[in-house]
């Protein structure tokens, strides 16, 4: 179950994170080869200064910060894609600066995200992680 976690430095409208999330699945789903019931969005909002990376400029033109946890097994191509899709769509629908974002990705085995029915299995190319 990957879990995205995005962090803003302004308040977002309610219209704005259900349009983004849902780009946000999709693009996992289609860049990761995996289906979408799985994955889990998180959004948090900061002040403007609450929220900074050392190369920031100009907090007020916004800082995006993204933590995924990720299943292994995917390629560098794989994580790169998703990591600059991710900042098209922060830059897409919050404005944010793409050189004001960061994105981090952590790997781990698929064991190790776990459902009511279920714990996912490794990664495997053109899967859907909920069907038996």
């Amino acid at each position: 179950m990957p879990h995205l976690q995005f962090e803003i430095n302004r308040s977002l409208k309610n219209e704005e994170i259900i349009s983004f999330s849902a780009e946000v699945q999709q693009l996992f789903s289609n860049t990761m080869d995996t289906g979408t019931d799985h994955i889990c969005i998180s959004i948090r909002e900061y002040k403007t200064h609450n929220l900074t990376i050392g190369r920031v400029k100009d907090p007020a033109k916004g800082v995006a910060v993204v933590n995924a946890d990720i299943r292994q097994g995917r390629t560098m191509e794989q994580r790169r894609a998703l990591s600059l899709g991710f900042m098209d769509l922060m830059h897409k629908h919050w404005g944010v600066p793409k050189e004001q974002m960061y994105v981090t990705l952590t790997e781990h085995k698929g064991e190790d995200f776990h459902l009511l029915e279920k714990y996912l299995a490794g990664w495997q190319e053109g899967e859907d992680p909920l069907a038996d």
